[in-house]
């Protein structure tokens, strides 16, 4: 942001350092916390109640990503546990609409396999190479996207009759669902080519320096 010359510029670093920059966390915290009642009100065919909940988690990781962003309130905690929230409110919806026979299972079994692929990588690559940084790639992020809006499409063709619903039903099968299990796939590929690679160019320059040592 540019300000006027008479106007003192303040940095990210130097925002407020107090409670106040856990925020992000307790936001977070919250996306937790409504997955249970989510899944329990899809369980039970209260789906627009359910809908109201999800759009008040997407509230909250919007908060939370942007005051951790705008004044540096990056933790930890915040970068594992920002996108688990995530991953586990959209897991709970698929899992229960895919017991309900909304979505195949197949699906399921294509968003589950590559966060599977996903974290065995990341444990591998820290165990062998020591270290690992938790970094979402954009088609990561974009897959996700995807996922997020399936499910809501999905909800919205249960909410009744209405020509919306049946047209969002009507994108979600089978489009959405073929997207969807396109994506997972791609990014899932996209992860081990990448992380692969960087493993690869770690491993040789740690021999390049062991073979230069004294």
């Amino acid at each position: 942001m540019t300000e006027d010359s008479d106007k003192a510029t303040v940095e990210p670093e130097d925002q407020e350092t107090g409670p106040a920059r856990h925020l992000p966390n307790f936001f977070t915290i919250v996306r937790f916390v409504l997955v249970f009642p989510t899944g329990w009100l899809l369980w039970h065919g209260a789906v627009a109640d359910a809908l109201v909940l999800i759009a008040i988690a997407g509230a909250t990781d919007f908060i939370d990503g942007e005051l951790a962003r705008r004044f540096n309130w990056r933790t930890a905690f915040g970068a594992i546990a920002d996108p688990a929230a995530d991953k586990l409110l959209v897991l709970v919806v698929f899992v229960v609409l895919v017991l309900q026979g909304h979505v195949p299972a197949w699906l399921l079994g294509i968003v589950v396999g590559r966060d599977l692929v996903i974290v065995a990588g990341a444990l591998a690559y820290r165990l062998v190479l020591g270290k690992y940084e938790v970094e979402p790639t954009k088609m990561s992020k974009v897959n996700t996207g995807l996922q997020i809006v399936l499910l809501l499409l999905v909800l919205l063709g249960l909410l009744g009759v209405d020509p919306v619903a049946i047209y969002a039903a009507g994108i979600a099968d089978p489009w959405g669902f073929v997207l969807v299990g396109v994506s997972g796939v791609a990014t899932g590929a996209h992860y081990v080519i990448v992380w692969g690679l960087r493993a690869r160019v770690e491993l040789r320059g740690r021999r390049e320096t062991a073979g230069t040592g004294p």
